[in-house]
């Protein structure tokens, strides 16, 4: 799948990026693109190796999919939702005496 391509690690804004296939069970059969960045202590692997890989593309989308989880991190919150049994029904006025 990924003949000729063995660990290599590259530099890119300011970061450097350290990649190697390897297998993990966990994420089905063959080789998957493992990298690690400089600046952030979790290991990633995005996606599997693929017979046209070349270091270049690898390159290319593991820095796509890192920028891409960077600004998701950046984005606000999403407002939580309220889950659970409603409160009571507010009585209308015209009900009230």
């Amino acid at each position: 799948m990924t003949k000729g391509i063995g660990a290599f690690s590259f530099e890119k804004g300011g970061r450097t990026y350290h990649c190697k296939a390897e297998a993990c069970e966990s994420l089905g059969p063959g080789l998957w693109w493992w990298f690690t960045v400089s600046s952030d202590p979790q290991r990633y692997a995005p996606f599997q190796a693929a017979a046209g890989d070349t270091e270049r593309s690898i390159q290319t989308r593991i820095v796509a999919f890192y920028e891409r989880r960077l600004w998701a991190r950046a984005q606000p919150a999403a407002p939580h939702q309220s889950f659970g049994r409603p409160g009571k029904p507010s009585v209308p006025v015209s009900a009230k005496k």
